[in-house]
Formats: C-alpha cells, sequence, structure tokens
C-alpha cells in the first residue's frame, strides 16, 4: 500500500473509533477493566478500529490488544485507538487516536487525530507533516526560559521554563511541538510504548522538530514490550538544554 493509501485507511478508521466512542452512554465512559490502567472505552474503539485494519491485510501493535495480522505483512501499523483515556472517560476534551504505518525502513507513515475538534496531523516519511492541509512547522525556541512545555508525569528536575502544562495525550503533545503551540515535551519515566510516540515522533521529525530517547535507545521500534523516555523540542539546543528535567 502507498502512503495515500494507508492515510485514506486511517482516516476510515479514526471516524470508526469516533463512531465507536460516541455509541457509549455517558454513564459507563469511566468503566475499567481487569488490566490496569484499561478502560472498557479502550476495548470498543480498539475493535472498531481493528475492523477497519485487518481487512487491508497489514499487520497491527495495538496498545490493548498486542500483535495481531499477518506475520508477514509488510506493513505494520502501530495503534494507540484511544490516546488520553482519561480524558475522554471524564469528558476533558483532549484526546486521540494515533496510528503510524512502519516498514522495513521505520516509520513510512502517520495520522494522528484530535477526537474532540477533528483537527488531523499527518506526516509522510520525506515528504513533511501538515494539519488539516496545511504545513507544520516547530517555533525556534532554543531557551529553556523562552519555552512552554508539556510534561508526562512529574519532572525528574524543574528546570526555569516560562511555563509548562500537563495535558493528558502524549500523542496530540508532540503534535503541538511539531506546530509551535508548545516548544518540548517531556517524559519523566521510561514507560512511553511504541503506541503513545510513534504517530507524533513521525510528525514532529517532517515537520523540523528534534526527538530522542532521554537514554539515547532507538525510538523507530515496533516491539510490544518496548518501552522508552521520549523528548520532543523545538530545536536541537532546547531539546538538549531540557534533558536535566527527565534525569538525563
Amino acid at each position: 500500500m502507498t502512503p495515500d493509501e494507508l492515510l485514506g485507511l486511517f482516516e476510515r478508521a479514526a471516524d470508526a473509533q469516533a463512531r465507536a466512542i460516541r455509541g457509549i452512554a455517558p454513564a459507563d465512559l469511566r468503566g475499567r477493566t481487569e488490566v490496569p490502567g484499561q478502560y472498557a472505552l479502550d476495548l470498543v474503539a480498539d475493535a472498531a478500529v481493528l475492523a477497519v485494519l485487518h481487512p487491508a491485510g497489514v499487520a497491527v501493535v495495538s496498545e490493548e490488544s498486542g500483535r495481531t495480522g499477518p506475520a508477514d505483512a509488510s506493513i505494520t501499523v502501530v495503534l494507540d485507538p484511544v490516546d488520553g483515556s482519561t480524558n475522554c472517560s471524564r469528558g476533558i476534551p483532549y484526546w486521540s487516536i494515533s496510528l503510524c504505518a512502519c516498514d522495513a525502513d521505520g516509520p513510512l507513515c502517520a495520522l494522528v487525530a484530535n477526537q474532540v475538534t477533528g483537527q488531523r496531523n499527518i506526516a509522510i516519511r520525506g515528504k513533511g507533516a501538515w494539519r488539516d492541509g496545511i504545513a507544520l512547522a516547530p517555533s525556534a525556541v532554543e531557551r529553556v526560559e523562552a519555552s512552554v512545555v508539556t510534561v508526562q508525569g512529574l519532572p525528574a528536575h524543574v528546570l526555569p521554563w516560562k511555563q509548562f502544562r500537563a495535558l493528558g495525550s502524549g500523542a496530540l503533545e508532540l503534535c503541538e511541538v511539531a506546530s509551535g503551540a508548545l516548544d518540548a515535551s517531556l517524559a519523566s519515566g521510561s514507560f512511553a510504548g511504541p503506541w503513545d510516540y510513534l504517530g507524533g515522533m513521525l510528525i514532529c521529525q517532517e515537520a523540523g522538530a528534534a526527538v530522542a530517547d532521554a537514554r539515547g535507545r532507538e525510538l523507530a521500534v515496533t516491539d510490544p514490550s518496548a518501552r522508552r523516555q521520549v523528548i520532543a523540542a523545538a530545536t536541537p539546543e532546547l531539546l538538549d538544554r531540557l534533558r536535566p528535567a527527565v534525569g538525563a
């Protein structure tokens, strides 16, 4: 499948996820499963998205259902059916779906959709990144003191940034770095799975932002057991200056 065909598939998957979530009664949104950290809504969304992806013959690595699909597929889609499940369950209007197609050379194309505003962020390897058809570009901030950052978890060290936010959807937060709305995104613990960051990572990279693992590990992985500590910043200079905040 071409990147354009994959992005069309992702659009249909995002639509299916939105319909599935709308079908859940508000009183049931906070329902939990027996899996720690998992909401019932995550499984509803996962089933709806897999029903779109599997007929396309791709392999899937999902946060909720692990690895499924053909073992010999040339494309693996890394999926977070609902990124920001707590926000979604509590009616906080900031949650998304993240899909990233990977081939033998790594991330190929991605879609991260804000399912509240309808904004859709996409990227194609070597071609750029866009939000609703408008090219994305990060800010030019290099100094910590001039930066507005978002954090996932408490930072190991508080730096003198201008302001900070904790928004609750890591994939969307990476897209905010790509767009210049935020200057950096920091994960304080080594806990992010590939589904949490791959889509936003490709969008950041194609927009021109810098992304790294705090410990120097490879980020372009599809192993469901992999965990990374992701830092994204508008510039390489800002990224390096923020490393102490995550204990790097």
